[in-house]
């Protein structure tokens, strides 16, 4: 599959006069995962535009700084991959100013890690390239927003995606839940906003219609709906890369966004 740029771009594209048609109409917007879960995968990958939510506070207990490995062969076999962290605000710290606290111990944990828990696949190219990415943006730069950032879009490239990413600080929102969100998909000439299940649960559905926003709920799939589903929602996504390999997983990606009557931007 081609590779395509998803590296933020330092301004928001234009948004005047967004065709309601048009591919670019569909955002998901959601915080920087370090190389995230499936669940958090399939919603990025079905829409079109990624808006990094780097505005919001930092959770110590979330998947922004860690992630959750399995073992390539029995999965259910787990251990955590985290990135210490300083947080110069505390808990009110955004994410966009949350640090590594160590980037060189954080590199050299994350490659080891990520080598003994896959190296044996026959996907390891594709793991490979997005360790060493992720290695990359350590060494690059202490932000988290980089660094969970840089890891989520190399695999959104191992499958194919060739949609934008921009960040939620590089445009003008409000701070309440639905306002934010609202102002965001606008910013993108966005017209539909992909919602995960836990969003729901505090959006306000009638100010989207009012906005002209269609709100569209994207649950994650079960693991019954194929073996690439197992653990989606609490082991990385990097073991179903390497356990049935980058096609099998964007087709599973494209598939459900399919299912959800979305036309995702991955080129199969």
């Amino acid at each position: 599959m081609p590779s395509t740029p998803s590296s933020p771009p330092d301004t928001a594209p234009n948004s005047s006069a967004p065709d309601p048609a048009s591919r670019s109409a569909v955002c998901a917007i959601h915080q920087p995962n370090l190389l995230p879960r499936m669940a958090t995968l399939a919603k990025i990958a079905a829409a079109d535009t990624w808006i990094v939510l780097d505005t919001v506070q930092a959770a110590r207990r979330d998947w922004q700084h860690r992630t959750r490995l399995a073992d390539l062969n029995d999965p259910e076999r787990r251990q955590w991959l985290s990135i210490e962290t300083r947080r110069p605000a505390g808990r009110a710290t955004l994410i966009r100013d949350t640090a590594a606290t160590d980037p060189a111990k954080a590199a050299r944990r994350l490659g080891e890690m990520l080598a003994a828990a896959y190296r044996t696949s026959p996907h390891w190219a594709t793991v490979d390239q997005i360790r060493r990415r992720t290695l990359d943006a350590l060494t690059a730069s202490a932000a988290l927003t980089d660094i969970a950032t840089a890891s989520t879009a190399a695999m959104l490239d191992a499958i194919g995606w060739h949609g934008t990413i921009i960040r939620a600080s590089t445009l003008t929102a409000g701070t309440e839940r639905t306002d934010r969100l609202i102002d965001l998909c606008a910013a993108v000439g966005a017209r539909t906003y992909l919602c995960g299940t836990g969003g729901l649960r505090y959006v306000d559905p009638d100010r989207f219609a009012q906005a002209d926003i269609d709100l569209v709920p994207f649950p994650a799939a079960n693991a019954d709906a194929g073996p690439v589903w197992r653990g989606a929602r609490q082991i990385t996504g990097l073991w179903a890369l390497a356990a049935h390999g980058p096609d099998t997983v964007a087709r599973a990606l494209a598939n459900l966004a399919t299912v959800r009557g979305l036309r995702p931007p991955i080129a199969l």
